[in-house]
């Protein structure tokens, strides 16, 4: 069930971030890269989880289509900007050369601007036909809060500010709920915002978000020991290269592993406890398919 729904919404994801992305032209550098950046392979993750609950409650998934192509870029941005050289200096990515390196470094640096600022536009112009003005400025206030200091870049500021020190596991878990958790937090909470969801069930898809979001990363730091270059599409072993803090390096990949499973199991519970066997069947595969992935 879980694969052609991946596969399906994918495919109309990167359509109409096609579309959105061939309305731009000029100049041209920015425009081939903005689109160089972000068709290039992903999972499309943070779209399908939001297309995942506009179904969970029965809505048209048209109506989430322009917040879902405003998070691929936004999340595209930020890994324009993490492969950079002041940053994790990464020449691979999804086994493509990265922007900066397919297009240079100061055109990288802008690439990943273009796209974080032209993610704002999508939110408001293309949401303008389809949702009320309270929920667009709803979008725009979670969208900003979760992909700057409040979230990803507060998140990504003390990852780099822990390199090469002994951290501990809040600082720890400070990191990853906000460089990784909050970006897969925010579809699910836009979905709720689209489908009028009460405050009671938003909270419960609230904490089953975090405990994703928190998987994923978990699932990352391990795929970084255990992975390799052909399935990642990238060179592994940059974070011990790098000296960056992880679960493994802190308890352990054996205690990682079973961290990973528990966090699994009790996001799994909450969609068991909360939706029927049939609603919440999209979400309990999608779970596993987030801590079981090879890349």
């Amino acid at each position: 069930m879980l694969k052609p729904f991946l596969d399906g919404k994918k495919l109309f994801i990167e359509k109409n971030l096609d579309s959105f992305l061939n309305e731009l032209s000029y100049p041209t550098q920015i425009a081939e890269g903005m689109k160089y950046a972000v068709l290039n392979g992903g999972k499309r993750i943070r779209p399908i989880l939001l297309f995942m609950i506009l179904d969970l409650f029965n809505k048209d998934e048209k109506f989430g289509v322009p917040s879902a192509a405003a998070l691929e870029m936004i999340h595209s941005y930020s890994l324009v900007h993490d492969d950079l050289p002041a940053l994790d200096n990464d020449d691979y990515r999804r086994g493509k050369l990265t922007t900066h390196k397919k297009f240079g470094e100061a055109e990288g640096i802008l690439i990943g601007d273009a796209l974080l600022t032209h993610a704002f536009y999508i939110l408001t112009e293309k949401n303008l036909p389809l949702l009320s003005p309270e929920k667009i400025v709803e979008i725009i206030r979670i969208t900003s809060s979760y992909a700057g200091i409040n979230g990803m870049i507060g998140g990504q500021m003390i990852d780099i500010e822990s390199e090469n020190k002994k951290i501990d596991m809040e600082t720890l878990k400070y990191i990853h709920k906000n460089k990784t958790g909050k970006l897969l937090r925010l579809p699910i909470e836009i979905g709720c915002v689209i489908s009028e969801v009460s405050k009671e069930i938003r909270e419960k898809l609230e904490k089953y978000a975090d405990l994703i979001g928190l998987a994923f990363q978990i699932k990352d730091d391990i795929l970084d020991i255990e992975g390799d270059f052909e399935t990642l599409g990238k060179p592994i072993g940059s974070d011990a290269e790098l000296n960056k803090a992880t679960y493994p390096s802190l308890i352990g990949l054996d205690e990682s592993k079973k961290l990973l499973e528990d966090i699994v199991n009790e996001a799994k519970e909450i969609i068991k406890e909360n939706f029927s066997e049939e609603k919440g069947k999209l979400l309990i595969e999608l779970t596993d398919y987030i801590a079981f992935r090879k890349k």
